[in-house]
């Protein structure tokens, strides 16, 4: 049990989460992720969290194993193509997962995540925290449009605002 990292997630507010992710930068977010969208034949969608509470925190709950379930709870895996990607943010942690569904996961590989991944989390460190979202969608995007090319008969099968779990 790492009491460190259980009063680091216990004590991350609500307001910080806000701070991080103001308003205004949710609707450059959401923007973001709907212009690369008319770009590609994918899905994405971004989530973000202050920290873990409960069971799962006293657990040891990686922010690997949250992303997955956030996956499943915002149903990205629900599309068409099997094209969808979760961009997961756990501030708490200074942490950021990318969960791809098995169509576009086969594709682009885990390293291709991992290096997203990592740029996202250099700039969330120097709390550029916009800044490294739009990053991120903007890699994530250049990905879907090699391997899921703009389609004129695409649907928007997921949400484009971003999510902020409490």
């Amino acid at each position: 049990m790492d009491i460190a990292r259980i009063s680091k997630h216990l004590f991350f507010s609500d307001r910080q989460l806000a701070r991080a992710f103001s308003r205004q930068s949710l609707k450059v977010i959401e923007a973001a992720v709907q212009a690369s969208e008319a770009t590609h034949a994918g899905e994405i969608c971004f989530a973000a969290e202050g920290g873990l509470d409960g069971l799962p925190l006293l657990k040891g709950q990686s922010a690997r194993e949250r992303a997955i379930e956030v996956f499943s709870q915002l149903r990205v895996w629900d599309t068409e193509h099997n094209n969808g990607v979760l961009i997961y943010v756990l501030l708490a942690d200074r942490a950021v997962e990318i969960v791809a569904d098995r169509g576009i996961h086969t594709r682009a590989g885990q390293s291709a995540w991992q290096t997203i991944c990592r740029q996202m989390e250099t700039q969330f460190a120097q709390s550029h925290y916009e800044a490294g979202a739009l990053e991120g969608i903007a890699a994530v995007a250049q990905c879907l449009r090699s391997h899921f090319p703009h389609n004129a008969q695409r649907s928007n099968e997921l949400p484009n605002a971003p999510v902020l779990l409490d």
